[in-house]
Formats: structure tokens, sequence, C-alpha cells
């Protein structure tokens, strides 16, 4: 069956078949007799909406292992316009989301005779689709605006009968539509976003449509109440390249989306090579490979897919028993009491709810080995996750890796920084440069002062800016350095000092480097790690890395810097750089929060004992934390862009846990 799926659907693209969406029909000129082609796997059911009497009929394709797991679930892929489009999904869904339930929905069947003459078997969609009520002279006999009307039944009647009679996944439904289809899909997204979780809409708008979405958009704003319970959506929405006309309905239609505060939406758009029939099996196919993308914690996804077009989970992704992917983490079981266990399950599924946050993976290691993994929304096991100020953490490490192989020394940490930097000249510099070192960097107290303004404009000189010359133009362009200016002051600007430093005194250049003495060696080889414009990697934020690997780091502070018996990163140096030096200022930051060298620390008060625990933390919520005396190390991603309250959870719910061990 997947040999001929697979020779249909090539088939079908390299042709670039034409769906027929248009009112003409063509008609054979000689009648060949034959048999029609059965597809065994199809189910049509007969199915009535009782409160317009319509007869219409499901199309329902089950996946091959259905008969064979009576006890798992199956996402549901709904299709309106089922005639057109069930070929196409069947086959992409055939070889990209297997485990799927199709199901089409067809056009009215016992419509009137004299429209069926008139628009064909088809003339249903034109009044159920329609979601303006305005009449047109040129087609007296439809009657548009059923779409209030299609939906309902659609709600109440047909998702009821898949529901009750086959085994769904109710937290996992998709819509595809397209054309007038796709247009209806963007009406049931703005009028009852919670019908799919999932919508996928091609070709959907014209111009003249966003008028009406807009009169329906400012009626629900006005009785949009639940604020606390925001909905989401994945949404896809495609179109052809020589559809240019759709640019300007579709920039409106989201902005429509943007504008109501109950609905959240992860939107990826697409423009398809060809015109509207042309661009169909592409955006068919392709959109069920991102709809694929959603349903598994493991992604299909290619690294360079931005990390904002990664839909959310449909269902979070939680394993107290973690995979063993041969990657160098060792697994084992979370082996807590029942009632904790059972805390950190509901905690996760609070965090997948969003009710702590937009978190997208939690991971617990105790004693070296990962014992709980979870993501949710845009987290996948295999997708680096961005990492913000984070990496500002990791530049420390690899600053401690330059010092345990004898390019740096501990002494060398108060020496003047720019006694290292031999391309540089001093005779420009402001008055009291030779007071930055290396430990006033790491602890935010270089005392850079440049006026921001003056700075944007300066740094669109890249060549300026090249390798050393950043510290030159930084040293030159920063007011005088003194004891009052050399206070705790966050920012880039001290990382990208340690990272020009590591740059000049380690053999080859500081990306190699990188890569070769600490992410090689912990076996972290997908990751981006971005270029600053002195050509330099930044110091600061703008890397990603897996969460697993942000574990490995997080247990190579554990183990006091080593790995596999080879001290990696000097123990001295780590030992300094996860201490209280300094005293944040930000009001951002805890009260009780410290700093060290690019590391916080705090104090997490047990049972009337206190815990010393270090951390990376970077914007949105992303933390390496490691408590040594519990053995334990906890890595959160995330993208939330509000409190990043995530900490409370962790600190009553999770560390607890493990004190009890």
């Amino acid at each position: 069956m997947k040999i001929t799926k697979l020779l249909i659907l090539t088939l079908i693209i390299s042709l670039n078949t034409i769906f027929a969406q248009q009112n003409s029909v063509i008609e054979n000129t000689q009648n060949i007799e034959g048999s029609s082609l059965v597809l065994p796997q199809i189910q049509v059911v007969p199915i009535k909406d009782s409160k317009t009497a319509k007869n219409y009929e499901l199309y329902i394709e089950l996946p091959e292992d259905y008969s064979e797991n009576k006890n798992k679930t199956y996402p549901v892929l709904y299709y309106t316009d089922a005639m057109w489009h069930l070929e196409m999904l069947s086959g992409a869904t055939e070889f990209m989301l297997e485990d799927v339930i199709l199901v089409g929905i067809s056009w009215q069947k016992d419509v009137a005779e004299d429209l069926r003459q008139q628009y064909g078997a088809h003339a249903s969609r034109f009044t159920d689709y329609s979601f303006w009520k305005k009449t047109n002279p040129n087609h007296p006999k439809l009657k548009f605006g059923q779409a209030e009307n299609h939906l309902a039944f659609i709600r109440n009647e047909v998702i009821q009968y898949v529901d009750n009679n086959y085994r769904t996944d109710p937290d996992s439904r998709s819509y595809f539509g397209y054309s007038l289809s796709g247009a209806f899909g963007a009406y049931i997204l703005l009028t009852q976003p919670d019908t799919f979780d999932n919508y996928i809409l091609g070709s959907p708008l014209s111009k003249g449509l966003i008028h009406y979405l807009s009169e329906i958009n400012t009626k629900l704003r006005a009785i949009e109440s639940d604020k606390n319970n925001p909905l989401h959506a994945n949404v896809y929405i495609a179109y052809g390249t020589l559809e240019k006309e759709k640019d300007e309905p579709i920039d409106e239609f989201i902005k429509l989306l943007d504008s109501r505060t109950n609905l959240g939406v992860s939107i990826q758009r697409k423009v398809i090579e060809g015109d509207h029939q042309t661009a169909f099996p592409r955006v068919a196919v392709e959109s069920v490979a991102w709809l694929s993308s959603l349903m598994s914690h493991v992604s299909g996804y290619s690294n360079d897919v931005s990390f904002w077009d990664i839909p959310h989970l449909n269902k979070p992704f939680i394993n107290p028993t973690p995979e063993d992917r041969k990657d160098g983490i060792s697994v084992d079981t979370l082996l807590v009491n029942g009632t904790d266990r059972s805390a950190i399950l509901q905690l996760s599924q609070d965090i997948f709810d969003g009710k702590h946050g937009s978190y997208d993976a939690v991971l617990i290691s105790h004693k070296n080995k990962l014992v709980f993994e979870s993501y949710y929304k845009k987290g996948r096991i295999n997708l680096p996750h961005g990492q913000a100020s984070a990496v500002k953490a990791y530049t420390s490490l690899v600053l401690g890796r330059a010092i345990q192989m004898g390019y740096l020394s501990m002494e060398d940490l108060h020496k003047p920084l720019i006694s290292f930097l031999k391309d540089v000249d001093p005779k420009k510099f402001t008055k009291g440069a030779e007071k930055i070192t290396l430990h006033k960097a790491l602890t935010m107290r270089g005392g850079l002062t440049i006026d921001s303004d003056k700075w944007k404009e300066i740094e669109k000189d890249s060549v300026r800016l090249t390798g050393q010359g950043l510290v030159q133009t930084l040293l030159e362009q920063s007011g005088p350095i003194t004891p009052e200016s050399q206070t705790y002051l966050y920012g880039n600007f001290n990382p990208m000092l340690v990272m020009t430093v590591i740059d000049a005194v380690v053999p080859g250049t500081a990306e190699n480097f990188i890569k070769t003495e600490l992410l090689d060696k912990l076996g972290i080889t997908n990751y981006k790690w971005s270029t600053h414009i002195s050509g330099l990697p930044e110091a600061g934020w703008r890397a990603s890395i897996m969460s697993r690997d942000m574990l490995k780091l997080g247990n190579l502070v554990l183990n006091k810097g080593k790995l596999n018996g080879e001290q990696l990163i000097s123990a001295e140096y780590l030992a300094k750089a996860t201490r209280d030096i300094v005293k944040p200022t930000q009001d951002w930051i805890p009260k009780d929060y410290r700093y060290g060298y690019f590391w916080y620390q705090t104090l997490f008060k047990i049972d009337d004992k206190n815990y010393d625990t270090t951390f990376a933390w970077g914007g949105g919520g992303q933390r390496v934390i490691v408590i040594e005396e519990l053995d334990l190390t906890i890595v959160i991603s995330g993208h939330d862009g509000e409190d990043d309250k995530i900490m409370t959870q962790i600190s009553e719910i999770v560390i607890p846990a493990f004190v009890k061990q």
C-alpha cells in the first residue's frame, strides 16, 4: 500500500496536478466502461446535521496499527473539501504521519438538484464555508453565511461521533482547508479556536473577506473575558508565489489574531512556488511535515529552522525513565517517594498547561544520571534551544579550560586585561584602562562607561571592531575607569573582553578552541554559536544547544571540572567561578542571588537547612542548576518573556524530593 501511495504522491507533485477548485466541470468526451477504485482502508460513514437535516459523509482512514494497539490513542486530522483532498493527504500522512486518523468531511450529499446542475457536486461548499451573509445577484440561489451552522455541526456532531467511536487523542486535533475551505478554517480559528489545536490554512483569504473577519473579531474582542486561561493554536498558512494578492489580507488576518488577548498563536507562514492550483500539492505535503513536528518530542526539522517557527507540542512529553540515546549521558529512573514523584509529574503537566510561564524542557540528573526528562511547547529532544545570557556561564567554562591547559594562570586573573592583547595601542586608551582585569570583567565590574547612542553608530563599522579592535575601540570610547565606575553593571561588554583574551592566548582561534577543547570533548555537536561583529564568538548570548547538552555542562560543574577522569576545567578556577563574589544590583534579580564568574549563586532553604546552589541563567528561562551536596543537576529551557518564576516551583517541588533521598 505504501508503494502505491508513494507512486501516486510522486505523480501528483511532479505533474503539478491541478485540483479543480473552480466552478467549472470538465466532461469527458468519451465514456469508457470500467470499475471504480475502492480503497479498503477508507470507511465511508453517513452523518446527518441534526439541526439542518443536511446529509454528509465522513471518509475515515485509520492507521495501519490501529487494530493492534488497543490502548493507544491517535491524533485526528480533519479536512473539508474531502473529495479533493483525500488522496493527497492520505499519501502524505502515510509517509510522514503514520499514527493519525484522517477524517474527511464531504460536501452536502442531498443538495438541491438545481444547485447541483449549476454548481456541481460541491455546491454546498459555497454556503457552508461562507461567513458573510451578503446576497450575490449573480448567484441568487445560494444562501451564503452558513459557516456558523456548519461549524456547529462539525463541533457538536462530527467530532463527537469520531471521539465516541474511535480511540482519539482529544489534545491533538488538526484542521486542513485549502482555498475557500482554508478561509473557513480562518473563521474557525477566529471564532472557536478551541475546536482544533492545529490549523493548516492553504491559500485561505482574499482581500474582500478580511472586512467580514474584522467585523467578527471586533465583536469577539468586546466579550473576551477569560484572560487567565488563554487558548493556544499552531497555525500553518501557505499560498503560492504567484498569489501576490494574498499578501495583504494574510497580513491583516495575522494582526487580527495578535489583537486577541485570550488567544496565543504560533504561526508558520510559507510562500510556495506556484499559483493557486499548482501550489496546492506542496502545501499539502509540507504542511503534513509541519504537523508531524508538533506531534513528537523528536523533531524532523533541520537545524536551520528558526526556533520561532517551531510549533507547540500538542501534548507534553514526560518521561521519568529517560531513553539512552547513546549521547554520553547515563540514564536511570526517577526514584523518589510516591508523593514527590506525583508532584513532579503534576508540575510537568502544569508547565505544559502554561500555569507557570512558557517553558520548553525540564531535565533532572541525580548522581550523574538523567532520571527525568520532559518537553513542552517548543521543546524538542534533538533541537538546540536558545541560551540567551546562559552563554556567559559557558564562556566562563571556556576560560577555565584555557587555565587548565596552561594558557593562563589563576594569577593572570588579576593582571591588567590589556597585557594579554598585543594588537592594541594603549596610548589611545581612556585613563585607568589598566585597572580592568579578567577578575573584574568576569564579575561585571570592568568599569566601561560608553554612550549607548554613540556605540550604535560605531557598531556599524565592522572593520574597526574586528578582533582586538573591539577592545581598542571600547577603551577609546569609555569614560575613565575608576573605583566608582568599577561597580557591578550587567551587559555584554564584559563577556566580550573575556572572549578577546581567550582568543589572544589560545592557539588558533577562540572559535576552534571552544569547539575542540570544550564542546567536542563533551560530545556536543548539534549547536549554534553566533559570531560577534568583531569576528569572535559571542560571549554573552546568541548561542543554542540542546537541553541534554546543557545537562552535560551542568554535570561538568557538579564534578568539579572532571569528565571521565580527565580534569577538563581547572578545579581551582571553577571553585572561584561559582562562589559568592559580588551582589548583583539590578532590581529584576532576586535579592538573595550572588554572582561569581558569570555564574549565579544562591542558598535554598529546605527543612531548616541551606543548600548552596550555583546556576547559569539566561533570559526566557534558561537555567543549568547545580547543587553539589545533593548530587543534583537540573536543566530548564524556556521562552518566557514575562516573570520567569519557575524557580519557585523548582525550589518547592523538585529539590525537596532529592533532599529526602
